[in-house]
């Protein structure tokens, strides 16, 4: 009877989601150590910004211990390209966990691929960058126009952490849906602040109040105007729209709302915009009392008009009955308005962010990898 098939992990980032993460690969590999036919799942490199650790043997490191001793390393850190070269020469196939929002790692990604390196990851630069970029990943993999010699690449937590958005949207436009809409609340933070700042029935406090409320809960970025800017959503958009066939150059290449007011976009610090964004509460309250008298919300969504090509992000008014409206905490909520679907759309909801639900994204993801490989 053969021996299990080998393969390869290389993990990068090991923040809230890349711990999560490695807590999931443990569980994965000691289920798939017992499937049949088995798989030997090894992890090989783990690695941040400062320090990596590798298996020079391919044995593999303990995925339990591998955190701790990783912060023992005290070698000098090889260059990206060296660990590509590195893990490029493993005895089998590999997979590379990019769980890092890292621009220059994401750039590499068609270098990487064309190794017969495959690549799970929640990185939304790597796919709402430019066009260019996004065009090179594709061309370079095994499930674009690559050669099957390359590496798969699976990018589902990159949008709504968790929930199945883009497999839902691959899935829609391959099987020969006409998607003609796609709207939501593509953020956890903008769903939990605008949900608390102006809930179905009434109430609500401040704008100013709410943000540093969500801050302290920290479903806000370490800085709030991360998050106000819009361009967290405008990325995930990007990466839908591209997904529905618009060739979208940039997440800038279309009209983004900033929540930040004009006159703080210059503050040094996101304690100093917090302290000063009491001042321009009013512009809010205008905005909560003219959709109060209209019976509607406010809500902060992203929508794509296909066949019109429009994409933007920026807030918008809802009837207290809309789905979008009667969203809870920080619950995301998309929309895809199809032909076979009709005046009723295919919705995806729940929790759209945290480290457990962006890390299961990323191991469904990794699963993939798996069945293709072996």
């Amino acid at each position: 009877m053969p021996g299990p098939t080998t393969m390869f992990i290389g993990v990068i980032g090991v923040g809230g989601v890349g711990k999560a993460f490695l807590g999931q690969l443990e569980q994965l590999r000691l289920r798939l150590s017992k499937a049949n036919p088995a798989i030997d799942l090894r992890l090989i490199l783990l690695r941040r910004s400062n320090k990596q650790l590798f298996s020079e043997s391919w044995q593999g490191v303990s995925i339990k211990d591998a955190v701790s001793e990783l912060d023992k390393v005290n070698t000098p850190l090889l260059s990206l390209q060296e660990t590509f070269d590195y893990l490029a020469t493993a005895p089998g196939k590999v997979v590379l966990v990019d769980n890092t929002s890292d621009q220059t790692l994401a750039n590499s990604y068609p270098v990487i691929l064309r190794k017969g390196i495959s690549i799970v990851t929640p990185n939304k630069k790597a796919f709402s960058g430019n066009f260019e970029l996004w065009s090179d990943i594709f061309k370079a993999a095994a499930n674009g126009t690559g050669s099957p010699s390359d590496g798969y690449v699976f990018h589902e937590s990159s949008v709504g952490a968790g929930l199945p958005v883009i497999s839902t949207l691959k899935e829609l436009v391959e099987t020969g849906d006409e998607v003609t809409k796609i709207e939501g609340v593509f953020s956890g933070t903008m769903s939990f602040l605008f949900n608390s700042f102006m809930p179905v029935g009434g109430g609500g406090g401040k704008f100013s109040a709410e943000v540093k409320k969500a801050k302290e809960l920290g479903f806000t970025e370490p800085d709030p105007r991360d998050d106000l800017n819009g361009l967290d959503v405008a990325r995930k958009l990007t990466i839908l729209a591209r997904l529905a066939g618009l060739k979208v150059q940039s997440p800038t290449s279309f009209p983004v709302e900033s929540l930040i007011p004009k006159e703080l976009e210059s503050c040094n610090s996101g304690d100093e915009f917090l302290q000063k964004l009491p001042e321009f509460d009013n512009q809010m309250e205008e905005l909560k009392a003219s959709a109060a008298k209209e019976g509607k919300v406010v809500r902060f969504v992203g929508s794509i008009d296909v066949p019109s090509q429009a994409v933007k992000v920026g807030l918008e008014k809802f009837d207290a009955s809309h789905p979008i409206a009667a969203l809870k905490g920080s619950d995301n909520i998309i929309n895809f308005y199809t032909q076979r679907y009709g005046s009723n759309p295919l919705i995806v909801q729940g929790a759209g962010a945290g480290g457990e639900v962006t890390a299961m994204g990323v191991t469904g993801d990794l699963l993939k990898v798996i069945r293709q490989l072996q």
